[in-house]
């Protein structure tokens, strides 16, 4: 749903809490959420991109645009790294409206460096943003939706799980909150609790950096839609799932599974016996990125911004 769409009550007498609802998408989903119906905690901790001078306007600007539309919603500035501030979240979404339906965590930063040059100080605090604060929001949302014996948990995550050049740290980081994703899927499924990851491919503070025309790109409010969705009883069977989102586009990831096996005759393999049949038979799974990396620099070399 696009800012100024009608509103609709796909939420109605939901409670949802959206961490990194001050800006981009996180905001477009705190809206469409509220204009759907739902009461929504928009917690947001008002960093800059790269985690610094915090801030609680960002969270109460986005309550207050939702007021103004009609809506209800409260704000909460605490910084869901720690797991005070992930509990404060879930805390009050009870406290205020009684229980809690959704939680979306949208919450991140960015610290850019080569691996080979990359800082503890660059490496901590994205990790602690996007994993931990993913996880922070989902332990004490998971114990609330296990009493209730319903619930939905929305990581966000990117097509940087895959790897990255210079984004370690943020490509770890979203790679765990896939696996954190799944773990509660499979953890929750028996309370009635659905877990699921977009990767959402949208215009933000955070992709104005990316050194290359991303080819389908959307607005933060493309995104939206589907997050409504996911959180909607229409969505309690889809669990465990991730979804991309650019523009027009959705598309859903394979799920991790072998491709090849072989197995050594007479049991044990040797260094010298796995180097004879390993690259002719269980072989490799080619990655792409590599070949997109090689198209890169040749884009580069010629002048030219390259596209992805």
């Amino acid at each position: 749903m696009r800012e100024g769409a009608g509103v609709g009550n796909f939420l109605a007498d939901r409670v949802v809490a959206v961490t990194g609802a001050g800006r981009g998408i996180g905001r477009a989903v705190a809206l469409a959420a509220a204009a759907e119906g739902a009461r929504v905690v928009v917690n947001d901790h008002g960093v800059s991109v790269d985690g610094a001078a915090p801030s609680s306007e960002p969270a109460r600007a986005v309550v207050q645009e939702i007021v103004d539309a009609g809506g209800t919603a409260v704000a909460v500035a605490d910084d869901i790294s720690t797991m005070a501030g992930g509990q404060r979240v879930v805390d009050t979404a009870v406290d205020t409206y009684g229980r809690l339906d959704g939680a979306v965590c949208g919450a991140g930063i960015l610290r850019e460096r080569m691996l080979f040059n990359m800082s503890e100080e660059e490496w901590d605090p994205v990790v602690a943003t996007h994993l931990k604060g993913t996880f922070t929001v989902f332990r004490a949302a998971s114990a609330q939706m296990r009493r209730q014996r319903s619930g939905t948990l929305i990581g966000f995550t990117s097509g940087n799980h895959q790897g990255s050049v210079a984004q370690a740290n943020y490509a770890a980081a979203k790679g765990g909150i896939i696996s954190l994703v799944r773990s509660a899927a499979l953890g929750l499924h028996k309370y009635g609790v659905t877990a699921n990851a977009v990767a959402p491919v949208a215009r933000t503070r955070m992709s104005a950096g990316v050194p290359m025309e991303l080819t389908e790109i959307g607005e933060p409010e493309d995104v939206a839609p589907l997050v409504v969705y996911l959180l909607s009883d229409r969505a309690r069977a889809i669990t465990g799932q991730v979804y991309t989102v650019a523009g027009p586009k959705i598309a859903v990831w394979a799920q991790p599974r072998e491709l090849r096996a072989a197995y050594a005759q007479g049991g044990a393999w040797t260094p010298e016996t796995i180097a004879d049949f390993l690259p002719g038979t269980v072989g490799t799974d080619p990655m792409p990125l590599l070949a997109r990396l090689e198209e890169m620099a040749r884009a580069a070399a010629s002048g030219e911004r390259p596209n992805a």
